[in-house]
């Protein structure tokens, strides 16, 4: 109602299927909208020099007709024998069962015919529907009616029409509709532009009955319930030989939130096929769909995992994968059977859009793509292009056949538009040289030709063998792009294995789990940070950690290792403090040379000095002097602490408890 539409509460009388929630005996909804998993034939390549039937001129609504009519005799002449089981029991109670579910009238948000909606699936219906057996009364927020109509033969001839008081009574005489109070409001719009007064000067009909405000408090569902979303986070639903199961998103550690079973016979006892939906999985997986009877596996992806993989459906000898266009290379499809291997393109710079290989399952391949054994398991490979406008018909290449186990190469070419049979070559390639023999020649007969404008004169004998040469070529790239293929193959089943057995999943931040995973993961982290900052620290303050080793532990540290890191630590120090002393002396002997030389150039110079220059000289002794009065007093203050800061580390190694007990 809060979105205009004209909705009112029915309380009536159901069957008891409806009442108890009971859809053991109705089709299960999913099944109807399956589509998605149906059997996919390969792309089948249409014929282009085929001759295409003349269309037969039939009225498709005649035909409609005389199909319904043959449908409806045969109904009525042979009707389906129903299973054993299936029909409904005899309810005692028919007809006296109540149930409340909401009402829908046409005429708002472009609703053409009434319906019922059944409040505990959601599910809507139409107002004959035989699970509806009779109606008591509807009301909305404005009033309560009472139906007057006989409902002994069911809802299907009952009317709707809550104006009409023969039919529906209502309890509040004189209360305003839905209708009249948005006819109203609209009537004192027009009357305030018509007549350019305000609101308060009209006078307003006095209303007699007004519907009590509903005493049922305002419904709060909290958001762990909404994740929840049933009681034990799961609900199983029992429909006609299937079996729904729903969980919660946060439930199953493999992200399954809904799985329909499918049976054969109405006892549930014979499983037909498994389809599972998942969420939050980090390899993409959306849809899966297990056919027990062919031993058939479907799988559905999100766009954006490894491989771009949307799609793959394998068995035992059979693999169909379908990808998204962003893929390199702009393969779309293929499927790999024993000894077969198709492939399917779309927008490849070389028109190629379809590729067909044979190869002898029995004879193992090389993965390495430098490695010429392509002869020895690859049979023949088929490949076909589109047209090529920019090039001429009988030049621009159609179908090219390499027969490897023959030695040969067919290439067809397009046809014109006003052509039927298309130019033709077949090859044969000369015999590499061997230790017995020397590689054969290209000679004129090697090639089989048909052209079909026979106005242009044969090519040279030169240009056929650039053209086999170029063909030879090819042939190599198709042969490596066959080996990728077969090999990419084997890396996607590896790597779904692989999954299978290492789910992931991925949480998002707005849940409740997702929300606290992610604290978790944050205080991990900070933990693991302030560890590692107060190890570096220990580190940095350990005096023996520059001469430890990874077998130097406290326990098994033995007195002569003890012994030998005191006196290394000690000889180690007294270096340092004797290296830092040679430092500073350095520094002094340094700063105080500079300062003589310059002033060697001053006494060399003074008379031709400038008075900046001057000034200058004087401000450079002054800063020399005081560096090297630094200098030299950090040397005399650090002979001085030397002995001292050599007795408190002394005293350190002595005291340190890793030390101590060994010396």
């Amino acid at each position: 109602m809060g979105v205009d539409y004209e909705a009112y509460c029915v309380s009536g009388f159901a069957v008891k299927e409806m009442c108890l929630l009971d859809q053991s005996r109705q089709e299960c909804p999913l099944l109807d909208t399956q589509d998605k998993f149906v059997q996919s034939e390969s792309p089948q390549q249409e014929d282009r020099y085929a001759v295409k039937p003349q269309r037969a001129l039939k009225s498709r609504f005649v035909l409609q007709q005389e199909k319904k009519k043959v449908d409806a005799e045969a109904e009525l002449l042979h009707p389906e024998p129903q299973e054993q089981g299936e029909q409904r029991p005899v309810d005692p109670l028919r007809g006296l069962r109540r149930h409340c579910w909401v009402l829908v009238l046409s005429g708002s948000r472009s609703i053409q015919e009434n319906f019922f909606i059944d409040p505990l699936t959601g599910n809507s219906y139409s107002t004959d529907h035989d699970n509806f057996l009779g109606v008591d009364s509807v009301w909305d927020c404005f009033n309560f009616y009472v139906n007057m109509q006989d409902c002994s033969g069911g809802c299907a001839n009952m009317v709707y029409d809550l104006e009409d008081v023969n039919l529906w009574e209502p309890v509040l005489f004189g209360a305003a509709t839905k209708k009249q109070l948005i006819l109203q409001a609209s009537l004192r719009r027009e009357m305030k532009m018509r007549m350019n007064m305000n609101t308060d000067e009209l006078e307003e009909e006095p209303r007699v009955f007004q519907m009590p405000r509903s005493w049922v408090g305002s419904i709060n569902i909290s958001k762990k319930d909404l994740e929840d979303r049933w009681p034990g986070k799961s609900r199983v639903t029992l429909y006609r030989k299937a079996k729904l199961e729903r969980f919660a998103a946060d439930l199953r550690s493999d992200g399954l939130v809904r799985r329909l079973t499918v049976y054969r016979d109405l006892n549930c006892s014979e499983v037909v096929k498994v389809l599972e939906w998942y969420q939050n999985r980090k390899d993409h997986l959306e849809e899966r769909e297990v056919n027990k009877v062919d031993k058939v596996t479907s799988e559905r992806f999100k766009p954006g995992r490894q491989f771009q993989l949307l799609f793959y459906r394998h068995t035992d000898t059979v693999k169909e994968m379908k990808f998204s266009r962003p893929r390199f290379g702009d393969l779309v499809w293929r499927v790999e059977s024993p000894g077969e291997l198709k492939e399917c393109y779309d927008g490849r710079r070389d028109l190629l859009y379809y590729r067909y290989a044979v190869f002898d399952p029995f004879v193992p391949f090389s993965e390495n793509l430098n490695c010429d054994q392509s002869q020895k398991w690859l049979q023949k490979v088929v490949e076909r292009f589109h047209r090529n406008t920019s090039k001429p018909a009988n030049q621009d290449v159609a179908e090219r056949v390499f027969l490897l186990d023959q030695r040969r190469i067919e290439v067809t070419y397009h046809t014109e538009d006003h052509r039927v049979v298309p130019s033709k070559r077949i090859f044969v390639k000369p015999r590499e040289a061997t230790e017995e023999k020397k590689a054969e020649s290209f000679k004129r007969d090697m090639v089989e030709e048909f052209q079909v404008e026979s106005a242009e004169g044969p090519p040279s004998t030169l240009s056929l063998y650039k053209m086999l040469n170029s063909l030879k070529e090819d042939e190599e790239e198709v042969v490596r792009q066959i080996k990728l293929s077969r090999r990419e193959v084997r890396d996607i089943e590896v790597c779904r294995q692989l999954e299978q057995t290492h789910v992931e999943l991925v949480s998002s931040i707005w849940t409740l789990r997702g929300e606290a995973r992610a604290r978790s993961q944050r205080e991990e982290t900070r933990r693991l940070n302030a560890e590692e900052q107060t190890r570096l620290q220990e580190k940095k303050n350990d005096i023996l950690a520059a001469f430890l080793t990874d077998r130097d532990r406290p326990e098994n540290l033995g007195a002569a290792r003890a012994k030998e890191l005191f006196d290394t630590c000690l000889s180690n120090y007294r270096e340092r403090q004797v290296e830092r002393i040679n430092l500073i002396q350095e520094r002094y002997k340094k700063e105080t040379q500079e300062l003589q030389r310059k002033q060697q150039w001053y006494h060399q110079n003074q008379l031709s000095m400038t008075d900046r220059q001057k000034g200058e000289y004087r401000t450079y002794c002054r800063e020399k002097t005081l560096q090297i009065h630094d200098v030299r007093e950090r040397l005399r203050t650090h002979r001085a602490e030397a002995p001292q800061k050599y007795s408190y580390f002394y005293k350190k190694l002595m005291e340190d408890p890793r030390l101590a007990p060994h010396l």
